[in-house]
């Protein structure tokens, strides 16, 4: 039965919006401490034992740290911190129209590779590939309405032609920077992984401008409000068969 949900977003305006929704409290005395500059917040949705954990942010460039090292530290740490049954890879992402993402669509993610993460060596190119299946969720999709497709992770916001021949070969639907670190510090643990992403841009589009981009950043920051506490409602109380 799933009791407790630990949610990893890399951006604190990513994250905000649930903390104050669901009025977490960021843990004090802290659950991680230093240097490691993630930050976690703690409460109750539903009856279900609900902790946040941020990337925090850089102390030598003042922005959130995003990308695949800072996400697979945070969530080790916090897995290790918190034991939850189910972890969430929760934030915002490009969307492919090729395979039905519009600005503002909101996704399940069911399996996650990394598109940049290219080693053409015997056993290496499948490890660098990371191909990992997530939680399965047939039920809970159902039930709000979301849109499911795999998730590409890689290191920088843009993509090389080598990437989008990855991404569209594998069929990758979103486009972010953290979830298939995250499964794989999940994997350490045997923890199932779930990724609930918000769509800001089109990857195989027109490529927004960055006054676009952060407003759109804002757009899907709040339809992923609207829908975490919905998934997370639906979770309290089931066993993982029924999602």
């Amino acid at each position: 039965m799933i009791k407790s949900v630990l949610l990893v977003f890399a951006m604190e305006a990513e994250a905000k919006p649930l903390i104050q929704t669901l009025e977490l409290k960021e843990d004090v005395p802290a659950k991680i401490v230093g240097p490691a500059p993630c930050v976690t917040f703690s409460g109750e949705h539903q009856g279900l034992s609900v902790h946040v954990v941020w990337n925090g942010r850089c102390k030598d460039h003042g922005v959130d740290n995003v990308g695949t090292v800072p996400a697979s530290l945070s969530t080790y740490l916090a897995v290790l911190a918190f034991k939850p049954d189910v972890v969430i890879s929760a934030g915002t992402c490009g969307g492919f129209k090729a395979q039905g993402a519009a600005i503002g669509d909101v996704f399940l993610g069911t399996a996650v590779i990394n598109h940049d993460r290219r080693i053409p060596l015997p056993s290496f190119d499948k490890y660098g590939l990371g191909h990992a299946q997530l939680l399965a969720t047939p039920h809970l999709q159902a039930a709000l309405g979301l849109k499911s497709g795999v998730v590409s992770s890689g290191n920088s916001l843009d993509y090389t032609d080598k990437c989008m021949e990855i991404m569209t070969a594998h069929g990758a639907a979103l486009k972010e920077m953290e979830a298939a670190a995250i499964a794989w510090a999940c994997a350490l643990y045997k923890v199932p992984l779930m990724c609930v992403k918000a769509v800001t841009d089109i990857v195989d589009g027109d490529r927004p401008t960055a006054e676009e981009f952060l407003e759109n950043l804002h757009s899907a920051a709040a339809a992923l409000q609207s829908t975490l506490p919905k998934v997370l409602g639906y979770l309290a109380g089931k066993e993982l068969a029924q999602l």
